[in-house]
């Protein structure tokens, strides 16, 4: 069955893994040089380095924010690793691009990345002109979700009302505050099938389809 979104004019969206494909290895890809980077701050061996990365990302959301606390990391030292990546993994997706733009309202992206990773990745997939705004971990003061903080700030950045809100993500923890504000979830991805946390009020392997068939107020 489609999904009743016909009271939501505020479509919110992770980037990373969520507006493209987990499939695609970008993400595995930036999890390398940040465990090389983790390394290369610590001295730790490699899987110690990579174990610290994840209790970090466990602990504080983000595991910048573990760096930062714990290490004195410059957090635009720590972005500007990935700013040179590849983008050759990522695709158009003319189907995602048909299904955003049917959207009736504003779209705007709330991701743990900085502002030059979520260009670099919206120009790639040709959906920059889609998003009225990027709310990035430097417009959160660097407070991660899913730290009530980070929704606090990104709702009072953009006056944004949860009752008319859908927000789309690929990682199950971070829907929990938006559904205790009142927002709609909705967790993407290959492993979203498998999710039987409450607070997750749709869930769907591919975004695309999810966004075509789910029923809207109106055509944008």
């Amino acid at each position: 069955m489609s999904a009743d979104l016909t009271h939501v004019d505020t479509w919110l969206f992770d980037l990373d893994n969520t507006l493209y494909p987990a499939e695609s290895g970008f993400m595995a890809a930036i999890v390398e040089r940040m465990t090389d980077y983790v390394q290369k701050v610590t001295g730790l061996p490699r899987d110690e380095a990579y174990a610290l990365q994840k209790t970090y990302l466990a602990e504080h959301g983000l595991t910048l924010k573990g760096m930062m606390i714990h290490h004195g990391v410059d957090p635009l030292e720590f972005h500007a690793i990935f700013h040179d990546m590849s983008l050759e993994a990522l695709a158009h997706d003319p189907e995602l691009l048909a299904a955003l733009e049917r959207l009736p309202g504003r779209r705007l992206i709330f991701t743990n990345a900085d502002d030059i990773h979520a260009e670099r990745v919206l120009a790639r997939l040709g959906l920059s002109h889609l998003f009225d705004d990027v709310f990035h971990i430097g417009s959160a003061g660097y407070e991660p979700k899913p730290s009530p903080e980070a929704f606090a700030r990104m709702g009072a950045a953009h006056a944004v009302d949860p009752a008319t809100t859908a927000f789309f993500e690929d990682s199950e923890r971070n829907l929990a505050p938006a559904a205790d504000l009142g927002m709609t979830t909705v967790l993407v991805g290959p492993w979203a099938a498998q999710s039987t946390a409450p607070f997750v009020h749709h869930r769907t392997d591919k975004l695309a389809p999810f966004l075509t068939n789910a029923r809207v107020r109106d055509a944008a």
